[in-house]
Parts: C-alpha cells; sequence; structure tokens
C-alpha cells in the first residue's frame, strides 16, 4: 500500500511540474499566480509547493523576474506605477518587490503620460476646463498620478 502511494505522489509530482514548466513556457508567472492556476487544476497543495519549490531552486520561476517583465510589458502598453502597482498586488507580489520594480516619482512615467494624452487625444492641449478634467479622468484610470497629471498641464499649457 505505501509504495503505492509514494507511486500516485511521484505521478502527481511530475505532473503538477509538466504544467507548471508548460504556463511558465509561455510566460513568466508570479508564485502566488502559478500556485492558484495550479491549485483551479485539482491538484494538492502539498505537491504544488514542492513544485513551486523545486522550480524557485531551479530559477525556472521567480517574483522577481516576473515584476520585470510584467512592468515593462504595462509600461509598454501605456498603463502608470499607480495601476501597475494595483495589478502587481493583485497578483500575489510582496509589496517590497513592488516598490523595488516601480518607482512612480520617475521621470519616464511623466514622459510616458504625455505619449499616453497624446495619442489618445491629439497634440493639442486641452482648451477649457472640462476638456482638461476628461483628459485627467482617462489618464487616472490608466494609473497616472493626480499630481502628475496637474503637472503635465501646467508643463503643455
Amino acid at each position: 500500500m505505501a509504495l503505492e502511494s509514494v507511486q500516485e505522489d511521484n505521478l502527481s509530482f511530475s505532473s503538477i511540474r509538466e504544467v507548471a514548466v508548460r504556463l511558465l513556457a509561455r510566460r513568466e508567472h508570479s508564485v502566488a499566480e502559478l500556485r492558484r492556476k495550479l491549485g483551479s487544476r485539482g491538484f494538492g497543495g502539498e505537491a504544488i509547493e514542492r513544485v513551486l519549490s523545486q522550480l524557485r531552486e531551479e530559477r525556472l520561476l521567480s517574483d522577481e523576474r516576473f515584476v520585470e517583465a510584467y512592468v515593462h510589458s504595462r509600461y509598454e502598453r501605456g498603463f502608470g506605477p499607480l495601476r501597475i502597482q494595483k495589478e502587481l498586488r493583485e497578483r500575489g507580489v510582496s509589496a517590497e518587490l513592488i516598490s523595488r520594480g516601480v518607482e512612480p516619482e520617475a521621470e519616464g512615467w511623466t514622459v510616458l503620460m504625455g505619449c499616453v494624452r497624446q495619442k489618445r487625444f491629439g497634440p493639442a492641449l486641452p482648451a477649457d476646463y472640462p476638456e482638461q478634467a476628461r483628459q485627467a479622468r482617462y489618464l487616472q484610470s490608466r494609473g497616472f498620478a493626480a499630481e502628475q497629471i496637474h503637472r503635465l498641464f501646467k508643463q503643455e499649457g
């Protein structure tokens, strides 16, 4: 009986690992994200933790690498630091890694915000307060801070 149990555990471990590696081959995942996905496929918690631990030791799974790839991807799509931070928290990334990976006060965000505004609304500055408020709401929904938006309109205006 004990031999069958060990064989089932090894079979389960290898199938969990196979699924995890397939998921990681498509894109980087956070540890929490991968844990959730494997759990939703019906695998057991202890075996999942063993697989995750092994993948971290082999450096196939890394929250640091996930944060770097995620921030780069979202930045390229025109999302601001506040939205990216929120999305990383939702994916189970630690606050420390988020603060190291996303620096909301970096100059690059202001440049990105200007590009996002121009792409959406054109090069002309808002002519009146209602239009400026509309553009500000859009930029806030993309994840830019109100102070940054205010500075952008003062700079350009």
